[in-house]
């Protein structure tokens, strides 16, 4: 059996029901690809090979790579002993790619930023992460949890807070809660705005979230005299739709000051 390993932030699924129940939230066709973020001991991996998919796991840990691939021999070609976040994905899928896994709680935002590099390419993902990331990410504008992430993903994800992982379904059991969320991609190809400029000035408003707009995003655009009621807000009060209209204007307003 594999050893669990604190560096990597292991703690290994135990019950098998909910393994079926996060496998079962995948919407896959046949043919599909799958990336298995952090298989470990193959809980979500035994289930995932009955499915008729190509299913490539991506795993740091060298004995659990060892340990999967003479459960299961027919990993042999297909596991890819590699960090997710550094992993040249190109190199071994060509189109679009779902993604599952128990993510490793302290790399978990790190792999929705990865996510969203790959956004135009992945239709959908399930994942266990913790509660309190998991309730972040799915929260609306006006709550405390609302932040960085919550914009970002909202942006071109339908999120769905799914079900609840109480520490007793692991080994070794983690000192959090754990959540079960979906994100399945909307129809928004492309937002009406500077993409790039759309992601600064998300992340510049909330490094600052106690402040007004007008106050947090001094960085991108020092003349904000204007008076329109966006720069009078604080970030958790915007949603995605207020941030593309912020990030349009302070577009127009860097034009003029060109």
């Amino acid at each position: 059996m594999v050893k669990p390993k604190k560096h990597l932030g292991q703690h290994f699924l135990t019950d098998p029901s909910i393994a079926d129940r996060i496998v079962g939230a995948l919407s896959v066709k046949p043919g599909d690809t799958v990336i298995e973020i952090g298989p470990g001991t193959g809980v979500l991996t035994a289930i995932l090979l009955q499915k008729n998919i190509k299913l490539l796991p991506v795993e740091i840990d060298h004995e659990s790579v060892t340990y999967l691939k003479k459960k299961w021999p027919s990993l042999e070609d297909s596991l890819i002993e590699a960090d997710f976040l550094k992993m040249d994905i190109d190199r071994h899928i060509t189109g679009h790619f779902h993604l599952i896994g128990n993510f490793p709680y302290n790399i978990s935002s790190q792999i929705f930023f990865r996510l969203l590099e790959y956004r135009q390419r992945v239709p959908s993902v399930v994942c266990m992460i913790q509660k309190e990331v998991a309730m972040r990410i799915a929260s609306p504008p006006g709550s405390k949890e609302y932040g960085i992430l919550s914009v970002l993903l909202q942006a071109y994800y339908d999120i769905d807070y799914l079900f609840t992982v109480k520490p007793g379904s692991f080994f070794p059991p983690p000192r959090v809660t754990s959540g079960v969320i979906r994100l399945s991609r909307n129809s928004a190809r492309k937002l009406p705005c500077n993409e790039k400029l759309f992601f600064k000035v998300v992340k510049t408003a909330f490094n600052q979230r106690r402040k007004m707009i007008r106050n947090s995003i001094k960085s991108i655009l020092l003349n904000l005299d204007s008076e329109i009621e966006l720069l009078s807000k604080r970030p958790e009060q915007l949603g995605v739709n207020e941030f593309i209209e912020l990030t349009n204007w302070l577009e127009s307003q860097q034009r003029e000051v060109l």
